[in-house]
């Protein structure tokens, strides 16, 4: 049995103020709508660092100690994938949109009336239940099933 596979690393994070939380709309065609920010992982890179890095980018924040809360993970063509997820508290700076989408400050309960991103449903339950460190994928036929553990 192989042990190895190709691992595409990614990061996310929930950075909240004031009872509200950092949310960005994604242009990228490949995983459009709300979301909270992050993003991919360069080579070398760790993963605290990565986060901070991508929500510097896609923010203007610069956040200060993300505590880890959960992962979710997929395996599609021969390859797993991997994404990080944050909470941060602590931050300097103001919200300034990018390139990857506007941002902007709004309160956790009005998430649900959004346009979120696929499956942000469930990455919600792992940021705010404890008890769930993970979100895992999996494809059954030609569609995708999913399991909070």
């Amino acid at each position: 049995m192989k042990r190895t596979e190709e691992t595409v690393l990614m990061n996310m994070c929930m950075v909240t103020a004031g009872g509200k939380v950092a949310v960005i709309d994604r242009k990228k065609p490949d995983w459009p709508g709300i979301t909270f920010p992050g993003g991919h992982m360069e080579n070398g890179e760790s993963v605290v660092d990565s986060v901070v890095r991508e929500i510097k980018e896609e923010t203007g924040l610069e956040i200060v100690a993300p505590t880890l809360c959960g992962i979710t993970d997929w395996c599609d063509e021969g390859r797993r994938y991997i994404v990080f997820l944050f909470k941060a508290e602590t931050f300097t700076g103001e919200l300034v949109s990018s390139d990857e989408g506007e941002v902007w400050w709004e309160s956790i309960e009005n998430l649900k009336n959004l346009k979120l991103t696929s499956g942000m449903e469930l990455y919600l339950k792992v940021f705010a239940d404890t008890g769930i460190s993970e979100l895992f994928y999996k494809k059954v036929e030609d569609d995708w099933e999913s399991e909070l553990k």
